[in-house]
């Protein structure tokens, strides 16, 4: 994995004057276009979109402060349909605009080049169980609100703290299966994990109900295999310390990657402790690798790989019990 991973950096080096062909690094990696993006953003500490921006102006860079060609030459070298265009996404990178740039020789910010190797980690084994669920549906409260990759995410707050008490009674009583009670369930709308992109964010139940009221959000969910990861440790540092040790170590290391839907949290509040809190994270994912007795049989063989750096998410605050 790690050589591939490497082999899709090449490939983006090859193509920074063009469009960058997401399949392509999906094919390179042996991985489905959704996966690989996950996996990016996890490793990289980046959305994959966003590493091509810098990489892109990085290099482009050199140009205007080379006087290679015009600004609208350079533009159009390194993907841009206009010098406005290219000037507004120089401006994001480098605090100056391209022309400034060239004039007075301000200094420009550089995007290094990723490459991936392996690193002696994860000697702290993660406890998980694979847990294959018939179809059902997450019903309560959802709202549409911007990613935050590290601490509580505001607007979440602000929306729990806007439903009223007897509608989370209401809610709470519709739990009728695992994860118990009431959860917080995820939805990102972009592949690309864009800082800021949206996701919806269900504060709610999981359930088989058929009927639910008509004031609540649904979300059904089809059947599928589910990650399903425990923790008990300060809020949030805890919780998040695990996010990302399952996109950075856990995902890298087993024979699974994400499918698309719904992330599920339970936390509570420990009773002695209120600081900290017991976790349970619920992860969709599809098995990528034949078991044992099917590799033996076809001569497929096994890899590794290691992580170099992570980020997280957080989604809110610990559920009450009710």
């Amino acid at each position: 994995m790690l050589e591939r991973l490497n082999e899709a950096m090449e490939h983006i080096e090859r193509h920074l004057g063009g469009d960058i062909d997401v399949s392509a690094l999906a094919r390179i990696t042996l991985t489905s276009e959704y996966h690989f993006r996950r996996l990016f953003s996890s490793l990289a500490g980046m959305p994959l979109s966003e590493y091509v921006r810098r990489r892109r102006l990085t290099v482009a860079a050199a140009d205007v402060l080379d006087g290679d060609g015009t600004l609208l030459e350079v533009a159009l070298r390194h993907g841009y349909g206009s010098a406005e265009a290219f000037g507004r996404a120089f401006r994001a990178v480098h605090g100056v605009g391209p022309g400034e740039a060239r004039r007075t020789g301000a200094a420009v910010n550089s995007q290094p080049r990723l490459s991936f190797r392996l690193t002696v980690e994860g000697n702290s084994s993660m406890r998980y169980r694979i847990v294959t669920k018939e179809a059902f549906r997450v019903v309560g409260k959802k709202a549409r609100v911007p990613l935050v990759y590290e601490g509580v995410n505001p607007h979440i707050a602000e929306f729990l703290r806007g439903i009223p008490p007897e509608t989370t009674r209401r809610i709470a009583g519709l739990s009728d299966q695992d994860p118990e009670g009431l959860v917080s369930a995820t939805v990102r709308l972009s592949d690309d994990f864009e800082e800021g992109g949206a996701l919806d964010h269900y504060h709610a139940v999981v359930t088989g109900a058929a009927d639910v009221p008509a004031d609540l959000d649904v979300l059904d969910c089809p059947a599928g295999t589910w990650a399903v990861f425990e923790n008990t440790g300060p809020f949030p540092q805890a919780l998040q310390q695990m996010w990302a040790d399952v996109a950075a170590h856990w995902i890298p290391s087993n024979p699974y990657e994400y499918r698309p839907g719904p992330e599920i949290l339970r936390t509570r509040p420990c009773r002695d402790d209120p600081a900290r809190s017991d976790a349970q994270l619920w992860i969709p994912v599809n098995r990528t690798a034949p078991r044992l007795e099917e590799a033996s049989s076809s001569g497929v063989g096994k890899g590794c790989s290691g992580a170099r750096r992570y980020s997280t998410d957080s989604i809110g605050t610990p559920l009450a019990e009710t």
